[in-house]
């Protein structure tokens, strides 16, 4: 990995921060937490990386029942309870109920891997404490079994958090910390770009200005992000409709047509309606 840096793909635009910010988080050798509002294309690093560097991606997705433990490996003892109540010869090898978790399969990796922690911040708040040890030492003890699983490399590890809930600070101290800011047009052409090559740059140009009008709305309870960007333009291209349309001055076509990919609620539709309306109103007057 030492002569290969992450420059984005030609599916995903990374940023140059960003770029930096993975390297950087690669040559101290420590995981990189990645935060960022929802659809900046936090999950989808991970695949990028992997992808970009030739490395295998192991994905480990955060639920809010999760224990750290489970990223390591379960001891299934129900199932060794079962076998035995069968007469299984099964349950003399307690290493049939050994059930490895991502941790473990990225650590017997024979090339380093990439391994994705996914919304940490879902899980208890203990939870990230609970894997400070396994993450610094790159090992850990399976006690049934009494082996000792030690990394064959160091992954690069992926964490990613939405802000549900503060992570300690213990942690966070283990971490380089990125923050992916969500698009500028500039960058988010280049994003559409990748999706829709043959779009007619007047549609690109008044599809932008319409989708960050919505986003710009104070008091929205969801802002529209990148995914739904694609799939409103997307829907514009089916239903072939003109880029005039997302100009019109007409106070009854003020809400973007198709806003259902866009507006995910109807308490920002009817916000979005009475913004549009006292617009419409103090420029009559």
């Amino acid at each position: 990995m030492a002569d290969k840096k992450f420059s984005g793909t030609s599916t995903y635009i990374a940023t140059d921060d960003l770029m930096m910010a993975v390297n950087a988080a690669v040559t101290l050798q420590r995981p990189i937490l990645v935060k960022g509002e929802p659809g900046t294309g936090k999950t989808q690093l991970a695949a990028e990386i992997a992808n970009a560097l030739g490395h295998p991606l192991f994905e480990w997705h955060i639920k809010s029942t999760t224990k750290a433990q489970q990223g390591l490996y379960d001891y299934d003892a129900v199932a060794r309870l079962r076998d035995s109540q069968l007469g299984d010869d099964r349950v003399h090898n307690i290493g049939n109920y050994i059930v490895r978790g991502k941790v473990w399969d990225a650590f017997e990796s024979d090339v380093q891997p990439v391994l994705l922690i996914d919304e940490i911040d879902k899980a208890d708040i203990e939870f990230p404490n609970d894997l400070l040890q396994e993450l610094d030492r790159m090992e850990f003890f399976v006690y049934e079994t009494k082996q000792l699983i030690k990394a064959k490399f160091r992954p690069i590890i992926i964490i990613t958090s939405n802000n549900e809930k503060e992570l300690p600070d213990a942690f966070l101290r283990r971490c380089f910390f990125h923050y992916i800011k969500f698009p500028d047009k500039e960058t988010m052409e280049k994003i559409v770009d990748v999706h829709f090559p043959a779009l007619k740059k007047e549609l690109l140009r008044d599809a932008l200005e319409a989708f960050y009008k919505v986003r710009d709305v104070p008091g929205l309870k969801k802002k529209p992000s990148t995914s739904e960007l694609l799939d409103w333009i997307k829907l514009l291209l089916a239903e072939d409709i003109p880029p005039e349309t997302l100009r019109s001055e007409d106070s009854r076509k003020a809400i973007p047509p198709l806003h259902g990919a866009l507006l995910k609620n109807e308490q920002d539709v009817h916000l979005f309606e009475q913004l549009v309306f006292l617009d419409r109103r103090s420029r009559s007057q």
